[in-house]
């Protein structure tokens, strides 16, 4: 059952990352304003994204504690509340977003380049209009993964993007439309991804069956149920994009070069990470279908397990995106000064990752499933503002530190997280709460 749920979420969360640096490299063909402008406005998207995936997540905890506890018609009826619930916000979300585009983008970035903010104004449209269905799919994939099946979102995601590879170099280099064709391949590859995961949840047989969505109303405990455990993710997910985003406009200040930089090394630093992180996403199903059986001890075994298995994952992990960094540079066309950097800090980020990333995210995930979900937000929250938003800003401005300033920020926060996260785990408190009744 493990190599069946882990082994197709590693595979699913290593092709979205390399697709991820096949895209930023077709990017920044198109030209240096058009990457910093992805770059940039990606940030916000990542910050919605997140809360998205944090409802989805709350979702698939309570759907994976009754399938634990043996009650298919309550996991089916919270599936069901799921998709309502997510749908409705991200689409009131897309709104929002439409209406104040180019506002947004002053108010967080302020006065870049004009072609940049021309470009990302173009790509915040687009991005804007995928939000219901990016947040669906999230939906979908939850589901799909609370009961152990993480095979179907495999799949589809793998066609999504190379749809969107596809459309990137059709839109990019057969008909020239620029950053307005990245943002149409993104859009595209999206639609599919949700409209393939609602026509596969309707199919009969399986362990959790979602139809007839017409026909969908709130249920208020259920709901409730999902926001309780999805929205402390959620905000612990935006305040750490948000952090994210206070970084962001500081090194937008630092010139193209630094911005190109930052966001190749984003990259690659989420690519060294993948097969720890896609551990982390199977630890929740695990936790959650033991914590709904009562099995605790159960619980408190496989988050030792899992957590050695995601350390191993990402000392591979780390060495060989490093061995890639070089060659994707220069793929990439990244301009010499941009390179060098880029190159630099992915130095500094092989050598600290693998010493503090596992504990300082991998046991959250399971102490979410099992319920202790503020815990994780308060520490996460203020930990990223105290020791990596504030850090890197009092580095930048006090002794006028490069992009470098953000990973020492980051590097300070992993370590304070893994301190408290391994004194939560030992302590066993996490195993106190109840998500379901």
């Amino acid at each position: 059952m493990l190599r069946a749920l882990l082994f197709p979420l590693i595979i699913e969360q290593i092709l979205n990352s390399l697709m991820g640096t096949v895209d930023t490299v077709m990017v920044s063909n198109v030209g240096p304003a058009a990457m910093s402008a992805v770059s940039l406005v990606d940030s916000i998207n990542i910050l919605l994204i997140q809360a998205f995936a944090a409802l989805a997540a709350g979702g698939c905890i309570v759907c994976s504690q009754y399938i634990g506890k043996k009650n298919e018609e309550a996991a089916n009826q919270a599936a069901r509340q799921i998709l309502l619930v997510i749908f409705v916000i991200s689409t009131i979300i897309a709104i929002i977003c439409l209406v104040f585009n180019k506002g947004f983008l002053h108010l967080i970035f302020g006065s870049v380049e004009a072609d940049v903010m021309e470009a990302g104004v173009i790509y915040f449209f687009y991005t804007a209009l995928s939000f219901p269905f990016i947040a669906l799919y999230n939906g979908g994939a939850a589901v799909y993964r609370a009961q152990g099946n993480a095979k179907r979102p495999m799949l589809i995601s793998i066609t999504s993007n190379f749809i969107n590879i596809g459309g990137n170099a059709l839109f990019i280099w057969g008909f020239r439309m620029g950053v307005t064709g990245v943002a149409v391949a993104t859009l595209v590859s999206r639609v599919f991804s949700a409209v393939m995961v609602l026509l596969l949840l309707r199919k009969p047989g399986q362990m959790i069956c979602v139809n007839h969505y017409r026909k969908l109303r709130p249920d208020k405990y259920l709901i409730g149920k999902i926001l309780a455990v999805g929205v402390p993710s959620g905000v612990e997910n935006s305040m750490f994009q948000f952090g994210k985003l206070a970084i962001q406009s500081t090194v937008s200040t630092m010139g193209t070069s630094a911005i190109a930089a930052q966001a190749m090394t984003n990259i690659m630093e989420t690519q060294n990470g993948v097969i720890a992180a896609s551990i982390g996403i199977g630890l929740m199903t695990v936790v959650g279908q033991c914590m709904g059986a009562g099995r605790k001890d159960e619980a408190i075994y496989y988050m030792r397990r899992l957590t050695l298995s995601a350390e191993i994952g990402i000392i591979i992990n780390c060495l060989l995106v490093y061995a890639l960094a070089c060659p994707i540079t220069q793929i990439g066309a990244m301009e010499p000064e941009s390179a060098a950097l880029c190159l630099y800090m992915m130095g500094w980020i092989t050598l600290f990752k693998p010493l503090l990333w596992v504990l300082s995210f991998v046991p959250a995930y399971g102490m979410r499933a099992a319920g202790d979900v503020k815990f994780s937000m308060l520490v996460s929250t203020a930990s990223m503002w105290i020791c990596r938003v504030s850090l890197c800003v009092f580095l930048v401005k006090a002794f006028h530190f490069g992009p470098m300033a953000v990973w020492i920020g980051m590097f300070t926060d992993w370590g304070v997280r893994a301190v408290i996260f391994t004194c939560r785990l030992l302590s066993k408190k996490w195993l106190e709460h109840k998500v379901i009744s």
